[in-house]
């Protein structure tokens, strides 16, 4: 290699030589979320980061530490085989997706890249997000939390319409004893029903809100409730007429005859994906063409390489690819690396708006993150911070569970087991 190319050469990091020598994790919560960090140490001093997704157990990070302890992190796909199966459906996936970011964001140091030119490069310089908006029993005053929403310059907002506007309205539900409080049992088992008078109030409902925000941007709806399938495709049919963006989680994700069948009966668009792991349990949605738009969270669904795979895959079949995400503004940045990396990208979610103190968990970005409803794709190395923000981040420990980066994990380092799935 010639001195004037070398010139140009990070030579602080030798990549070939790079090892993991520790992993670390920060429980933090009131961001709104509860969410673990991840830091994964090296034998170079350099450090990448990830997180746990909100609400999963910080185990499913740490019972990986020994399979990730003398691995060159630089070999992402190696290693993401390696522990993948320790993931599983929804928060038992957070472990291997906080730790295959962190291992982006190290690699991309190592390199001197940025996290989406791993992922094969960028298809946009900035992402669309939505701002998740509390829901509030009266519809005009919906409206009007919209409405400061797209004042705020956010192009696309979401909602929720569901049965618990309905819990004190008679006559409005049908439900056997105490299915209306359950959360533990799938929809299509709990037996309630929504009635004409239901469906009218909702409708009302969506209707005062358009009455405000008019209809000049995409309008999301979510959290319909544990309701069958022929009562979501009642109510569907009826919210039809108010061109909403999606339908969202209407039922549970695994049935995929279920969700052909209610994407046929409506006219509004479909999408479910949020607790999905790996691009092998979308397979069964998109071959049924049972959606209309994929929702993974890349917090879930494998981190950033297999999510951009999940969208590679769906793009074959013609469907959009929308980004769940509620976590802090690293696992923000993963997904914007990612949807950066992902042609049928559509928009990516967030649940911190309402909390400027967010925003300053990290150092180096731009303050607010979201501005004018877009998310800047960073160019820095990595994820595209500086750094954490040591001070504002130990405002946030969680005093139920209080760890933090300055504590060893030395009890997970021989965590041990036959891992070989063949005999």
């Amino acid at each position: 290699m010639t001195e004037q190319t070398l010139d140009k050469v990070n030579t602080n990091s030798k990549p070939s030589d790079l090892r993991i020598t520790d992993v670390r994790i920060a429980n933090l919560a009131g961001i709104p979320m509860r969410v673990t960090l991840i830091r994964i140490d090296t034998n170079q001093g350099i450090s990448g980061y990830g997180e746990v997704r909100d609400g999963a157990s910080k185990t499913y990070a740490l019972l990986l530490k020994s399979r990730l302890i003398g691995e060159n992190p630089c070999n992402i796909d190696k290693i993401f085989r390696k522990i993948k199966q320790f993931g599983f459906h929804a928060r038992q996936a957070g472990g291997i997706c906080g730790v295959e970011m962190a291992l982006m964001d190290l690699a991309g140091k190592a390199y001197g890249v940025p996290a989406y030119m791993l992922a094969g490069g960028k298809f946009r310089d900035k992402v669309l997000c939505y701002s998740d908006t509390p829901s509030v029993p009266d519809g005009k005053e919906m409206g009007r939390l919209l409405k400061g929403r797209m004042d705020n310059g956010f192009k696309f907002l979401k909602m929720d319409v569901g049965i618990q506007l309905l819990h004190n309205i008679p006559d409005a539900l049908i439900a056997p004893p105490e299915m209306l409080q359950s959360r533990s049992i799938m929809h299509q088992f709990t037996g309630i029903q929504i009635t004409d008078k239901g469906i009218d109030h909702l409708c009302q409902y969506v209707e005062d809100v358009r009455s405000i925000i008019g209809y000049e941007i995409p309008l999301a709806v979510d959290h319909f409730g544990h309701i069958g399938i022929k009562s979501c495709i009642r109510l569907g049919k009826a919210l039809d007429k108010y061109t909403l963006a999606w339908y969202e989680d209407m039922i549970p994700w695994q049935f995929a005859d279920q969700w052909a069948e209610l994407t046929r009966a409506v006219d509004t668009p479909t999408c479910t994906g949020e607790d999905i792991y790996l691009k092998e349990g979308f397979i069964p949605l998109l071959e049924k063409n049972a959606v209309n738009i994929i929702h993974p969270d890349l917090a879930s669904s494998g981190g950033i390489l297999e999510t951009k795979k999940i969208g590679d895959m769906a793009q074959d079949y013609g469907i959009a690819m929308a980004m769940h995400m509620a976590g802090s503004p690293i696992s923000a940045l993963a997904n914007v690396h990612c949807a950066a990396a992902t042609e049928n990208f559509l928009v990516l979610e967030n649940h911190s708006v309402d909390h400027p103190e967010w925003n300053e968990l990290v150092i180096g970005l731009d303050v607010p993150l979201i501005q004018d409803g877009f998310i800047k794709v960073p160019e820095k190395p990595g994820l595209g911070f500086d750094d954490i923000n040591d001070e504002a981040m130990r405002k946030y420990i969680d005093p139920r569970d209080p760890i933090y980066f300055d504590d060893p994990t030395d009890l997970w380092d021989n965590e041990r087991s036959n891992d070989r799935l063949w005999s």
